[in-house]
């Protein structure tokens, strides 16, 4: 039997409440990674995400590569958006129990890594529990100790908008795939996950509730969500 949970990146945008509604229509709790520029732009939906029992954490201020900054620099994106996260919680009327962070990209900074990993101790971020992951490559990548979020698997879908190589149906190879370029097989005796899927407004453009799809197709296959929790 296989376990996930779910967390999605780029929020908050237009297509986020319908995807909010999906996912109670289906029991599913998930982790939102919000950008700060775009909880300025779309308040009222993060809010919404909130108040149906979602979690929204922090992916950062303007979603730029951490290597390519200075510590000093990231850690500054960062506060940023967690002054907007700390008044949107407040404003939805909402207690923020849980401040888990995902790098954008999942660059986790380069040569700044260890001095980030440092703030993000010391800041009291949450870091998802990750124990019962079975794959050896997590931990000698360092992975069970790191504080931020990374995931097991990408369904890429946010390649759909621009990429003209790129279709549904290389995303559902990828999830039938037993050994895929990056991340662990999806489906397998004992398979646990952490999932990355986007909120983007352009990539249901190209694809209509492309959400639903992915989702609908793991649920049909067994994967049962896990709620999210916190060493």
């Amino acid at each position: 039997m296989n376990h996930a949970l779910l967390t999605i990146d780029d929020v908050p945008s237009k297509n986020t409440p319908a995807i909010v509604d999906y996912l109670l229509e289906k029991g599913i709790r998930a982790i939102l990674f919000a950008q700060g520029d775009k909880i300025e732009q779309y308040y009222e939906e993060a809010i919404y995400a909130l108040r149906r029992g979602m979690i929204v954490g922090n992916h950062s201020y303007a979603h730029r590569a951490f290597s390519s900054m200075t510590a000093e620099a990231g850690i500054e994106d960062i506060e940023r958006c967690e002054a907007l996260l700390d008044r949107l919680y407040r404003d939805a009327g909402v207690e923020r129990r849980f401040r888990p962070f995902r790098f954008p990209y999942g660059d986790k900074g380069g040569r700044s890594k260890a001095e980030l990993q440092e703030y993000l101790a010391r800041r009291g971020f949450d870091k998802v529990d990750d124990t019962r992951l079975p794959y050896a490559w997590w931990r000698e990548n360092g992975l069970h100790t790191d504080i931020d979020t990374f995931w097991t698997f990408d369904f890429e879908e946010y390649r759909l908008q621009y990429d003209q190589t790129f279709s549904y149906e290389a995303i559902r190879e990828k999830m039938h795939s037993c050994s895929p370029k990056t991340g662990a097989a999806l489906y397998g005796a004992g398979n646990r996950h952490i999932l990355l899927l986007h909120a983007h407004d352009e990539t249901d453009a190209v694809l209509p509730g492309y959400y639903r799809r992915f989702l609908d197709e793991l649920l049909e296959n067994g994967v049962i969500f896990d709620e999210p929790s916190f060493l």
